[in-house]
C-alpha cells in the first residue's frame, strides 16, 4: 500500500511541475502529431462540432497544462476524428469521433502504445489540422 501511495505521489509531482515539457517526459515523441498546418480553426466555426467547442471551453477553464492542451482533426478510416494529445507522463491520448464519442486512446499510457483499440491510427491518419491550442 505504501508503494502504491509513493507511485501516485511521484506521478502527481511530476505531472504538476510547471517546468515539465514533452522533451522531459517519457511520452513517445514519435507518436505525437507533426503540425503540418498551424492555422487553427475558429472555435465559433459552424462546421466544428458543438461537443468539440464545449471541450475547448472546458480546457480553457482548467489550469494551464505543460505541454499546452491542443486538439487536432484528422481523417481516419475515412471519417473525421479529433485527437487530444496526452497532458503528461503516462497519460493516454484521446481519439473522438465527430460526436465526441471516445473511439480509443491511440498512444500514451505506461507503454506509450495506448489501449490497443486504434493501433494503426498514428500510421494511417491523414489530413492533419490543428483545431485549437491553449496559447495562455
Amino acid at each position: 500500500m505504501k508503494s502504491l501511495f509513493l507511485v501516485v505521489f511521484i506521478l502527481n509531482i511530476s505531472c504538476s511541475s510547471a517546468k515539465k515539457t514533452v522533451q522531459d517526459s517519457n511520452i513517445n515523441k514519435d507518436t505525437l502529431p507533426a503540425v503540418t498546418d498551424t492555422r487553427t480553426i475558429d472555435k465559433t466555426d459552424p462546421t466544428l462540432p458543438g461537443c468539440i467547442k464545449k471541450m475547448i471551453r472546458e480546457f480553457q477553464q482548467e489550469e494551464k497544462q505543460n505541454p499546452p492542451r491542443s486538439i487536432y482533426r484528422y481523417t481516419y478510416n475515412e471519417k473525421l476524428v479529433y485527437y487530444v494529445p496526452p497532458i503528461c507522463c503516462d497519460f493516454f491520448s484521446d481519439l473522438y469521433d465527430n460526436e465526441c464519442k471516445l473511439i480509443a486512446h491511440p498512444d500514451g499510457g505506461f507503454t506509450g502504445r495506448g489501449d490497443g483499440r486504434a493501433v494503426d491510427f498514428i500510421q494511417t491518419r491523414i489530413s492533419e489540422k490543428l483545431i485549437w491550442k491553449d496559447e495562455r
